[in-house]
């Protein structure tokens, strides 16, 4: 099956139902005060590139790429986990990272955490690597912080 990515909006309701799964998969292994989500409304900007992976047009993953005006921030990666082992998260991250270069971003960065373990090690196979607190967040055992440099 082929994955197709596209951008769209992150308030459709397609978009709203990827959200909620992503949503939902943090609240399962975070507290409230670990997770730094954005709502899809936070998401509606021109600062925000929200891209969505669909098979056989049904949508199965997203990610967004916010263009924190020096670097991008990666908020909201996820996959749906009956897609999963398909090649789509690294399929989005391709084109995330597309997205940043045409946007003229020369790095990315992510916050995530230790229980998400496929997710730091695709980051890593994707070449991010670990560093410290960026933006507003502060250091905590729940957060893990990684960057990437697409100039490389």
């Amino acid at each position: 099956m082929t994955t197709e990515i596209t951008l769209e909006s992150p308030v459709s309701d397609s978009s709203r139902a990827l959200i909620d799964g992503s949503e939902a998969a943090l609240r399962a292994v975070f507290s409230e005060d670990e997770c730094f989500t954005f709502s899809p409304e936070e998401l509606d900007t021109t600062d925000t590139d929200f891209l969505v992976a669909r098979m056989e047009g049904q949508p199965v993953g997203c990610v967004a790429l916010v263009d924190m005006g020096g670097y991008g921030e990666i908020k909201r990666m996820f996959v749906d986990p009956a897609a999963r082992g398909q090649g789509i998260a690294q399929a989005l991250m391709a084109a995330l990272e597309t997205r940043a270069r045409e946007r003229g971003l020369s790095d990315i960065k992510l916050e995530s955490g230790p229980p998400l373990v496929a997710a730091l090690a695709l980051y890593r196979s994707l070449g991010y690597a670990e560093c410290g607190p960026f933006g507003g967040y502060e250091a905590i055992e729940a957060s893990v912080f990684m960057q990437k440099s697409l100039t490389a």
